[in-house]
């Protein structure tokens, strides 16, 4: 992971393989070999390049650091995701008051209707009452 980290932290902070060589006062191809995995810096050189790059030693010596272009088209992504999955749930909540609105209303009607042949059924008997008490007189 070294080799990994050394090129991606150098490329992060803007510096050229023989930028980052001057600061370390070792030849161009030293820093090549390192990248490539053919050599290690020793300890001295890996804390100058820990001072340099800004980093715990820990750092580049631990897990593959991601650069920084793909970890932002991966955040780039997961906002595009998280977008869509608004706008989902937006829709869903839309369809459910739909939804909700047609059966109140339907209740709502059913209701009415009950409540009118319940009206007209009295009255309906109240006129049978009467024509029953028409004829018995």
């Amino acid at each position: 992971m070294l080799s990994e980290n050394l090129k991606t932290i150098r490329k992060q902070k803007g510096l050229s393989q023989e930028e980052l060589a001057i600061r370390l006062h070792v030849v161009r191809q030293t820093i090549s070999k390192w990248e490539k995995g053919l050599s290690v810096p020793d300890s001295d050189m890996l804390i100058r390049l820990a001072e340099i790059f800004e980093v715990n030693v820990s750092d580049l010596l631990g897990e593959k650091i991601e650069d920084e272009e793909k970890g932002d088209a991966l955040t780039e992504q997961l906002v595009r995701i998280n977008e869509q999955m608004a706008v989902r749930n937006r829709r869903s909540k839309m369809i459910l008051k739909a939804v909700a609105g047609v059966i109140a209303v339907f209740i709502v009607l059913n209701l009415l209707l009950i409540l009118m042949n319940m009206v007209s059924f009295d009255s309906y008997h109240d006129s049978l009452d009467q024509q029953i008490e028409e004829i018995m007189e």
